[in-house]
């Protein structure tokens, strides 16, 4: 299994370079279904290899000129900020045990999951449905209000989730910020880094990490994001934005039914 898992790994960085999200869309299910890492420790594995990953990208395409530092700057401010409360302050509160239903004990880790799929099958559908907004003008003023807010939902969702929030900073580029889909890939994949990393450094000292284990699934990452870079520049961004919505679509409804379903 654990082959799979790193061929898996490859599709992560893939995905990151491609579409600019769906890291850790990909990452979490690896850790958890074929690596056996527990779901609530997952989360900062999935920080460090999504968050390494998405540098490399975001590298690649500030040379390409695909990166929107203005909406990096604000929507990753109040962000990163976010996010190392939520893992810092937030998190250790949280208990090992919510609720009992019909003998199925609802723990932390499988609130988790619920929850991940949950977001990921709502940002699936408005990506889906709604079609790209044009550019936005070369002298439209840029709402920091509205970025700084956004900032403040993707970096809680980074928090609690472990994810990177690509799946939904792509629709919040194109859709609140008027970003073309080029670009909005290239910003997102500096923001997932930003608040990645981050919300990692605030774990560093709670989990016991496999540090070599750790490093393959990153390093093989990172060779994904030259790939999916590569794709991207020949792929339309109607089709890129269908193909991701439908994509994160796919996953998260495999992950609701397989955590809520399966016997226990």
């Amino acid at each position: 299994m654990e082959i799979v898992g790193y061929f898996l790994s490859l599709l992560v960085g893939v995905s990151l370079g491609l579409i600019g999200g769906g890291g850790s869309i990909l990452t979490i299910p690896v850790l958890v279904y074929l690596f056996n890492i527990d779901p609530f420790v997952a989360t900062g594995y999935s920080l460090f290899i999504v968050g390494i990953s998405s540098l490399a990208g975001a590298a690649i395409k500030y040379t390409q000129k695909q990166v929107d530092l203005q909406a990096t700057l604000y929507f990753g401010l109040t962000s990163v900020i976010t996010v190392l409360l939520v893992r810092h302050k937030l998190l250790p509160l949280v208990p090992e045990e919510f609720f009992t239903i019909k003998k199925t004990v609802f723990t932390k880790s499988l609130m988790t999951l619920v929850l991940f799929s949950i977001v990921m099958i709502i940002a699936a559908t408005h990506m889906i449905r709604r079609d790209i907004a044009p550019g936005k003008l070369e002298n439209s003023p840029f709402p920091i209000r509205k970025a700084l807010i956004r900032g403040l939902e993707v970096g809680a969702l980074t928090g609690l989730l472990g994810a990177g929030g690509g799946f939904v900073i792509i629709p919040v580029l194109i859709f609140s910020f008027k970003l073309p889909m080029k670009k909005a890939i290239g910003t997102s994949l500096f923001i997932i880094a930003i608040n990645s990393l981050f919300g990692f450094l605030g774990d560093l000292f709670t989990h016991q990490y496999n540090w070599s284990l750790l490093m393959r699934i990153s390093s093989i990452s990172c060779v994904g994001i030259f790939v999916g870079n590569a794709l991207s520049n020949k792929i339309g961004a109607n089709n890129l934005k269908k193909g991701f919505g439908y994509f994160v679509l796919a996953v998260g409804t495999y992950i609701l039914l397989h955590e809520t379903l399966k016997p226990r």
